[in-house]
């Protein structure tokens, strides 16, 4: 098949780690190369975000990424792009109609929004990454998403012909915003079982007990939780990783840190080359990530394939992954944190049961030839459908 791939704001060659670049640019990534593995020819179109980028970069073999100009070449906040989607959904139209894939994968909002207004006929599955119902429901008045974001979300859902959720949780949200259940189907998020192992290379650590926090610098991803529960951990070390070391969540961090006199034993250091995350994360004794809400939760997951413990909120996507082979905990409860911390890093045992049984689901149902055959065979039963339909308006 030839797939397109639309990302707006993640581009799958972008360094993850800032605000608006994290697991939907690896997703991405990751499912283009291993559906380009399987015999398939696939273009992902982002939008340009740098004067610099050419017009399309050979990612790997069968994978191409092809730029988009909308707006100025230049970072954009991704809740800032909407005026320019509409010159982004022109360029793709143009494309499409010089030449057309067999179906178009679009992924987070904005790109459906995109697609469908694109697509003259051609069939389209969508996956959000995260729905404005959620988002508004944890955030409140600090969500920055455009107001039409969730009648958006609901008009896609309606109208794509499979809508790919990560988790079951994500199921319900969708069937609750009218979403037929029997064009849902869910397709979780991948690992690359080559580099995210128990195995390999171990990064240099404290002395003392160390938890790791990996994820970008958002203040919905709860680090804060984190700092506030080391204060019933005594002699343990937080390594904070992600971001920019001068971004307004680290400076925060740090700020609260030093207010509890933590500023010792809390390290933020930023973004970690993609490469060097598993050795980050084997040599962490655990690994916690306490988001308020969380559509799937990569970081978890990649923790797991690396035999790492992990303790997570129990929320969206970690219900799913982390329930039964890690420890979860509800968001935002410093307390509770502590206690399940205290508990993980008193007991080798079952630290090494946990890391094993981590291992071992991640193996079973998160690796990317997985993920990508399942992405396939949903491919394949949009375009059936759609030849079925219009056989049957005689076209």
């Amino acid at each position: 098949m030839k797939v397109d791939l639309i990302s707006e704001h993640a581009d799958p060659l972008a360094a993850v780690g800032g605000v608006d670049s994290g697991g939907q640019n690896v997703h991405v990534a990751k499912l283009a190369v291993a559906l380009a593995e399987r015999g398939h020819t696939i273009v992902v179109h982002t939008r340009r975000s740098s004067a610099s980028q050419p017009g399309a970069v050979t990612m790997a073999p069968g994978v191409t990424v092809e730029y988009v100009t909308a707006g100025p070449a230049a970072p954009v906040p991704k809740d800032e792009l909407p005026p320019y989607m509409t010159e982004f959904t022109e360029r793709l139209a143009q494309r499409w109609a010089a030449r057309p894939p067999d179906v178009v994968h679009a992924h987070f909002w904005m790109s459906g929004q995109a697609a469908l207004r694109a697509a003259d006929g051609l069939p389209v599955v969508q996956t959000f990454h995260a729905l404005g119902t959620v988002k508004r429901r944890w955030q409140g008045a600090a969500d920055t998403s455009p107001a039409h974001r969730i009648d958006t979300e609901r008009e896609i859902g309606k109208r794509a012909d499979a809508v790919l959720a990560t988790c079951g949780d994500e199921v319900s949200e969708l069937c609750a915003m009218g979403v037929p259940e029997s064009r849902i189907a869910v397709v979780p998020c991948g690992v690359d079982l080559s580099q995210f192992r128990p195995d390999g290379p171990v990064a240099p650590r404290p002395r003392g007990p160390m938890i790791l926090s990996l994820g970008r610098m958002v203040p919905r991803k709860g680090v804060d939780t984190v700092i506030r529960a080391l204060r019933h951990l005594p002699g343990a070390d937080l390594v904070i990783a992600g971001g920019r070391a001068g971004d307004e969540e680290a400076v925060r961090l740090r700020e609260l840190a030093g207010a509890y006199g933590l500023g010792h034993r809390v390290h933020v250091i930023g973004s970690v080359p993609r490469e060097r995350v598993p050795a980050l994360m084997r040599s962490a004794d655990v690994l916690v990530t306490v988001p308020w809400y969380e559509p799937f939760g990569l970081v978890a997951v990649e923790a797991m394939a690396c035999g790492v413990p992990v303790v997570a909120s129990a929320v969206g996507g970690h219900l799913d992954t982390v329930a039964g082979c890690g420890v979860l905990v509800p968001p935002r409860r410093p307390r509770a944190l502590a206690r399940a911390l205290k508990d993980v890093l008193g007991d080798s045992d079952r630290r090494a049961a946990l890391g094993a049984a981590g291992a071992q689901r991640a193996r079973e149902r998160y690796g990317w030839a997985s993920v990508a055959e399942r992405t396939e065979a949903v491919y394949t039963q949009v375009i059936d459908g759609k030849v079925c339909r219009l056989a049957a308006l005689g076209g």
